[in-house]
C-alpha cells in the first residue's frame, strides 16, 4: 500500500478443548484459523474516522476529538479507541477505513474478537505505538475493549487466540500462562449451521450456575475449588446440588480434565491424530449432555461428519447454534459435501498465524 495507508488482519479461532473454562480461571486449547478479518485504511487530513463494513451493510463515522459515547450494545470500534486513549495514546489524524472478512458472523468462531484485535492492531500501527508488535498486549487490550468495557461475562481465550495465532494452551489461573504448542494438525471442516446464538446470554447462564454450585461445595468441602481433583467426596457433593448447578459444575470439571488430556496429547513426540479426534467428540458429548449448548441441527451435523469419515467433531464456541468443526485429514471433501447437503455453510480450514500487518 502507498504511504499513509495501513492494512492488517487477524484470524478467527476454533476452541479445541475447554469451552466455558476461561472465565473460571481454567485451561483451554485453541487454534487460530485461516478465516480472517482485514482492516485497511488511508489517512485523512482531518480527525474523522469513517469505516465501511460491507459484510454487515453498515457505515460508521465519528470524530477523534473527544471520548466517544457508545451508540449501541458492544460498540467495539469506539470502545477500542477509548481504551487506547486511557492508555495514553493520542490520535493526530483521521482515517478512511474498510473492515471485512471471511469469518462466519455470530457463529462461534470469534468474529467479534478478531474484529477487535485487527482494529486495535490497525490503531496502534496508525500512531507507531510499539505495542503493535506485541501480540500479548494487543490481546489484553482486546479483552478490555470487548469484555471489560461492557461488563460482559466472557474471558480472554478469543483475544489471545487471534493475537498469537497457531495452537495455544492457556491456563487462566491467578498468574495466566500462555504456551504455544506444536502444530501437527491437518485440515478441518468448519460448518456454520446458520442458527444464530445468544453468546452473552449463554455465558451468563452457565457462569452463574457454576459459581453457585462452587460456593455451595466450598461450604461443605474444605478447600474445594474448580481446580480440585475429582474425588468421590466431590462427586457426592455435586449430586446434592440443585439440578442446573449439578450438571453444569460436573460438565465444567469433566471438560477441565479432558483439556488436561489434550495438553498431554500435544506434548507427545508422535501426535496421535485418531485419539485427538476421539477427544474432540468426547468434548462435544460433555457440552451436549452437561452444558446443554447443542441443538438438533448441530447434533445432526456432528453425526453426518463422523459418518462421512471425520476423525472427530464438536460444536465450536459458546453454543446454542453457530458452527461445528470436524477433524478431516484426507477426508475434507467428503465431509464438506455431507454437511452442505444439510444446508450448512462450509469452509475447509487450517491452523493459521496471528494478527499481522499485511503491508
Amino acid at each position: 500500500m502507498s504511504e499513509g495507508s495501513i492494512q492488517v488482519s487477524a484470524p478467527g479461532r476454533i476452541c479445541l478443548f475447554g469451552e466455558h473454562q476461561d472465565y473460571f480461571g481454567l485451561s483451554i486449547i485453541a487454534a487460530a484459523i485461516n478465516l480472517r478479518i482485514t482492516a485497511s485504511g488511508r489517512k485523512r487530513k482531518d480527525r474523522l474516522i469513517k469505516i465501511s463494513l460491507p459484510d454487515i451493510g453498515e457505515e460508521e463515522e465519528f470524530s477523534l476529538e473527544n471520548e466517544l459515547a457508545y451508540e449501541k450494545e458492544r460498540d467495539y470500534l469506539r470502545s477500542a479507541i477509548n481504551i487506547l486513549r486511557r492508555q495514553g495514546i493520542h490520535f493526530h489524524s483521521g482515517w478512511d477505513c474498510l473492515i471485512q472478512g471471511t469469518i462466519p458472523i455470530n457463529a462461534g468462531s470469534a468474529s467479534s474478537s478478531a474484529l477487535v484485535v485487527a482494529w486495535l492492531k490497525f490503531l496502534l500501527e496508525s500512531v507507531d505505538d510499539k505495542r503493535a508488535n506485541f501480540p500479548e498486549e494487543i490481546a489484553e487490550l482486546g479483552f478490555l475493549s470487548e469484555v471489560a468495557e461492557f461488563e460482559e461475562p466472557g474471558g480472554k481465550m478469543d483475544h489471545f487466540s487471534s493475537a498469537l495465532g497457531g495452537v495455544i494452551s492457556i491456563d487462566f489461573g491467578k498468574n495466566m500462562k500462555v504456551k504455544k504448542l506444536k502444530n501437527p494438525l491437518k485440515e478441518f471442516v468448519l460448518a456454520d449451521s446458520l442458527q444464530k446464538k445468544d453468546t452473552t446470554g449463554m455465558l451468563g447462564y452457565i457462569k452463574n450456575h457454576v459459581l453457585q454450585g462452587t460456593d455451595s461445595l466450598k461450604q461443605k468441602i474444605e478447600g474445594f475449588s474448580l481446580k480440585s481433583p475429582l474425588s468421590q467426596e466431590i462427586l457426592d457433593g455435586i449430586e446434592n446440588l440443585p439440578s442446573e448447578s449439578k450438571r453444569l459444575l460436573k460438565g465444567t470439571l469433566l471438560t477441565r480434565d479432558l483439556t488436561a488430556e489434550g495438553n498431554t496429547l500435544f506434548e507427545q513426540d508422535v501426535f496421535d491424530h485418531a485419539r485427538f479426534g476421539e477427544l474432540l467428540t468426547r468434548q462435544f458429548e460433555i457440552l451436549r449432555d452437561y452444558h446443554h449448548i447443542s441443538t438438533p441441527k448441530i447434533e445432526q451435523m456432528i453425526e453426518e461428519s463422523l459418518r462421512a469419515g471425520a476423525m472427530g467433531a464438536k460444536i465450536n464456541g459458546s453454543g446454542g447454534g453457530g458452527c461445528i468443526f470436524a477433524y478431516t485429514p484426507d477426508r475434507a471433501e467428503n465431509v464438506s459435501e455431507a454437511l452442505e447437503r444439510l444446508g450448512a455453510k462450509v469452509y475447509i480450514i487450517r491452523v493459521d498465524e496471528g494478527v499481522k500487518r499485511e503491508r
